[in-house]
């Protein structure tokens, strides 16, 4: 079995689209999921797997949440171990213990790809941004004091962009890279 981690898309945000982790991880050891973990309330979960498609196990959960919580939830599958790979190909501006920096990983779901995203994001703010892709990915930092002004803060919250992508932190995405 591959461990894998399914990130969904803007749940529990607001108190829009509530979906309870506790009710979620029941349903999905019932579909048949193993190993089946949760953190943070925000939508992330760690299960293992013998599927090893990734686009069939996004479709899995996706119609698992649309069923049980009459939900249409975007959903990006990545193996752990691909993502702990990813995570080790992290710029050197990316990850630090800065509280001055905010850094995410924006994750393009299937169909997307992550150059159609930033094609239609535009170019980051000089001096308050950097952005660099990597994969179906990318890597993406900006000043906390200074996001009103970042291109891609603005952009990446846009129906039109938002629907074609998830993000995480740094700290989330290493804490559940190892569980």
């Amino acid at each position: 079995m591959t461990r894998y981690i399914a990130l969904l898309r803007g749940i529990n945000i607001s108190g829009k689209n509530k979906i309870s982790m506790p009710e979620l991880k029941t349903a999905l050891i019932e579909k048949g999921f193993s190993e089946v973990s949760t953190y943070l309330n925000s939508g992330n979960i760690i299960f293992s797997d013998v599927e090893t498609d990734t686009i069939v196990l996004s479709e899995k959960i996706k119609t698992l949440i649309q069923e049980k919580f009459t939900l249409d939830i975007p959903v990006f599958v990545i193996a752990q171990n691909e993502l702990k790979t990813l995570l080790t190909k992290a710029p050197s501006w990316w990850g630090s213990d800065s509280k001055d920096i905010y850094d995410n990983l924006i994750f393009a779901i299937a169909p997307n790809s992550i150059e159609t995203v930033a094609d239609k994001i535009g170019e980051p703010t000089e001096k308050i941004e950097k952005v660099q892709i990597c994969g179906n990915t990318a890597f993406w930092s900006f000043d906390r004091k200074l996001y009103a002004k970042a291109n891609w803060w603005k952009r990446t919250a846009t129906p039109e962009i938002g629907e074609m992508i998830t993000i995480r932190t740094a700290n989330t995405l290493r804490k559940i890279a190892e569980m």
